[in-house]
């Protein structure tokens, strides 16, 4: 009896050994410190399929060194009516190993995280973050989550930030010898093993001792560079509706079929509306802008969670009779009037972001899609819409969707398309201002700005607003010119497929240069500063500059009679691969006439290029702070 209890003791010792791991911050590798500001001590990510659906269990011990590792240890768990929390906890440590606390599912905020433009309306979330003041400290937790569905397999990223360490993280994907699977390794520093148990097939990786990836400004999409590990079942239930896909032709055909079909029937009192909208019009696009001024007039964006998990849209005749939807609503509410028309037209998955992020092509996946437009596929004038807003002109997109790859879902099966790119000459903000300045130092005088292509919407929120919030909003805008009194404010836009806004703005200032010792102090460019970026020695990312632009400034200053300027002469030229930056300012009968033109061009360069960008920054904010001083003659 007494061998038994001896035993006993034993185990139990050594479970809890086993349970009872040691975080002390000290035993983290110091190659593993440099530019980390949380290490992963450990991470277990297992991923089983089963029952038509797929479960959820990890476990993670995160340690924080300072104030920039916080984020890397928010524990942020999404979820819907598809996917189900089953259970969440976790301790804190202290920095020599030693639990200060727990936390539960209780302690979790809960909130809404339905996104304007989301393609899952349901959304929420549950994230917590410990309450702790000093570092470092480590955080470990665990929970399960069960999502109803085998169609969307979550990717799993060891290190998915940048100043993020890792000690050990594995990921194992389990599932029963029927189910097969096709996965894709991004950056993978190792290779998947394959194996089974249980019964179940196993794919399974583990990294060991990552070290952190520097942040480095202007880098390209964090998974060119970061590790990543995709996941796409080929044959899968979602809602209870079966499918199956190994391409984006098949994927894009199931969406088509299973989710799009049957869901465009209009009322007959429409479908005449439609056709005495465009009744003696012959060109087809023009037929399309006057239905797509018709849908922008009648509905209104809101967020809608009907239909098949989160991706079938609500009918069309219900948008019809509700005048709102989500964005997959007001997509396939638009190509029922289209088609009303006779005009055909494409539904599109599209990841929608001002960071351009495309579709893989060469691994299909329904979850790198969050947003849907649509497109007019006419002859030699492909045309895509954003339905979602009711200010956006026809046929531009912004720069949400633009310049990426997207899946169309058409009758023939899913087509990949690329979305229009905005140069950088489209995206021109273009501003000539003429102001006279008095011997008080006073200034008042006119500005007109011109906003085109992805700039179109810089003035958005003035538009539409009494005169005595644009007061406040251009007050905001032009900060940098200190009492500033807006007069008056008028603001056009052209609705043009390539738009133009234009702002026409009368203005004053008081004190606008500072006086002393008859002399009149002034900045010559108050309206449009650009800043200094961080250098970064030994860059590892190539540049990656998301879009490019165009900034122009023409400001006459009228200068005070029996003043005259004490100033260096200012004449900068730049050019390089990624842009260009000229300056000058010449006096001329009594004025002082500054021009300033600025452009970036999009795309990727060389990590070496990085140097020659720090300078041109640095170059234009020392020409921004160009100050000019007036002598009383």
């Amino acid at each position: 009896m007494r061998r038994v209890l001896v035993l006993v003791m034993l185990l139990g010792a050594a479970t809890l050994t086993h349970a009872q791991v040691n975080y002390d911050v000290s035993l983290i590798a110091k190659d593993l410190l440099p530019y980390a500001s949380a290490v992963v001590r450990d991470q277990n990510v297992y991923t089983e399929v089963k029952d038509n659906s797929t479960y959820y269990h990890i476990k993670k011990a995160i340690t924080v060194l300072n104030q920039n590792g916080d984020d890397l240890a928010h524990i942020v768990v999404w979820y819907n009516k598809t996917n189900l929390i089953k259970s969440i906890k976790g301790t804190t440590y202290n920095e020599f190993g030693k639990p200060t606390g727990k936390f539960s599912e209780k302690n979790f905020e809960d909130e809404n995280a339905a996104s304007d433009m989301s393609l899952f309306e349901d959304s929420r979330v549950k994230h917590f973050i410990p309450s702790i003041g000093s570092y470092p400290y480590t955080i470990e937790y665990e929970y399960e989550i069960r999502s109803k569905q085998t169609l969307n397999i979550n990717d799993w990223q060891p290190n998915p930030n940048t100043g993020l360490a890792v000690q050990k993280s594995s990921y194992t994907f389990a599932c029963p010898p029927d189910f097969d699977i096709r996965y894709k390794e991004i950056n993978m520093p190792v290779k998947v093993t394959t194996g089974s148990k249980d019964g179940l097939k196993t794919y399974a990786w583990q990294v060991n001792n990552l070290k952190a990836v520097r942040s480095e400004p202007f880098s390209p999409v964090s998974e060119t560079y970061l590790s990543t590990v995709k996941i796409a079942p080929k044959n899968f239930v979602y809602a209870g509706i079966t499918g199956s896909f190994s391409n984006w032709n098949e994927l894009g055909r199931w969406n088509y079929e299973k989710l799009l079909a049957n869901r465009q029937t209009l009322p007959p009192e429409t479908i005449e509306q439609v056709k005495m909208l465009t009744a003696g019009i012959t060109d087809i696009k023009q037929k399309a802008k006057k239905i797509y001024a018709y849908m922008q007039g009648k509905t209104r964006y809101i967020s809608v969670q009907v239909g098949i998990g989160g991706y079938q849209p609500m009918q069309a005749a219900d948008v019809d009779k509700f005048s709102y939807g989500d964005c997959k609503a007001l997509v396939n509410y638009t190509q029922a009037l289209l088609k009303a028309a006779g005009i055909d037209s494409w539904y599109c998955v599209v990841n929608g972001d001002d960071t351009k992020i495309s579709m893989l092509n060469d691994f299909a996946g329904m979850s790198q899609g969050n947003h849907v437009i649509l497109c007019l596929p006419l002859k030699n004038d492909t045309t895509f819409l954003e339905c979602t807003s009711q200010k956006i002109p026809f046929g531009f997109l912004g720069d949400f969707t633009d310049d990426r790859t997207v899946l169309a879902c058409t009758p023939e099966g899913g087509k990949l398309l690329h979305t229009p790119r905005y140069a950088s000459k489209d995206n021109l903000q273009s501003r000539k201002a003429a102001f006279s300045i008095d011997t008080t130092g006073a200034l008042n005088g006119d500005m007109v700005t011109v906003y085109q292509g992805t700039q179109y919407t810089n003035p958005d929120e003035l538009v539409n607003e009494p005169f005595g919030e644009q007061k406040k909003i251009l007050q905001k805008m032009y900060a940098r010119i200190s009492n500033l009194n807006i007069e008056t404010c008028d603001i056009k836009q052209d609705k043009l497929q390539m738009p133009v806004a234009t702002e026409t703005v009368k203005l004053s200032a008081r004190d606008f240069a500072s006086a002393d010792n008859n002399k009149l102090y002034f900045a010559l460019n108050p309206v449009n500063k650009y800043g200094t970026i961080r250098d970064v020695r030994n860059r590892i990312n190539p540049v990656y500059i998301n879009r490019g632009y165009i900034d122009e400034d023409e400001i006459t200053y009228h200068l005070p009679a029996g003043y005259r300027p004490d100033m260096q002469p200012l004449n900068i030229n730049i050019k390089q691969p990624f842009g260009s930056f000229t300056v000058t300012a010449v006096v001329n009968n009594g004025n002082i006439i500054y021009k300033r033109r600025v452009e970036l061009v999009d795309g990727t360069y060389s990590k070496d290029t990085y140097e020659a960008l720090v300078d041109f920054y640095q170059r234009i904010a020392d020409a921004d702070a160009y100050n000019v001083t007036l002598i009383k003659i």
